[in-house]
């Protein structure tokens, strides 16, 4: 399986899922003008990577700045996605990632995290170990 790259841009964020080192993350601002172009390729590759992944340990770190609403369903899709994986017997954690300063996204995390029932969620603050 090929692994996913897509250059950030002012509104869209870094996403890099590494097949071969199980690690996807997902990194600085999301408000896309067009957030289903721009998420529906990265669904199906999530989709597809998860129907092969065995039993290694998938880690997911989301380091968002800034996104919008439509972004924050997108996000709660993703976990909703991986929370179904766990449920079928895969080995995934996420780290949502936050600056010390950003009280605002540590909440989103938390929000976040108050909805998954399986799947490991760390809130992780910036520049301290995320393991």
């Amino acid at each position: 399986m090929e692994n996913l790259k897509i250059k950030p841009t002012k509104r869209t964020p870094e996403i890099m899922f590494d097949c071969e080192s199980n690690l996807l993350e997902i990194r600085g601002h999301s408000y896309p003008a067009d957030i289903s172009g721009y998420y529906t390729p990265v669904f199906s590759w999530l989709r597809a990577y998860l129907e092969q992944l065995k039993d290694q340990e998938c880690t997911v770190n989301i380091e968002l700045t800034y996104f919008n609403s439509s972004s924050s369903k997108i996000l709660f899709d993703l976990f909703a996605m991986l929370e179904e994986a766990v449920s079928d017997g895969k080995r995934i954690s996420a780290n949502w990632i936050y600056d010390e300063e950003d009280e605002d996204t540590l909440e989103d995390g938390e929000d976040f995290q108050e909805d998954m029932e399986l799947l490991t969620f760390n809130l992780v603050e910036k520049g301290k170990s995320e393991n």
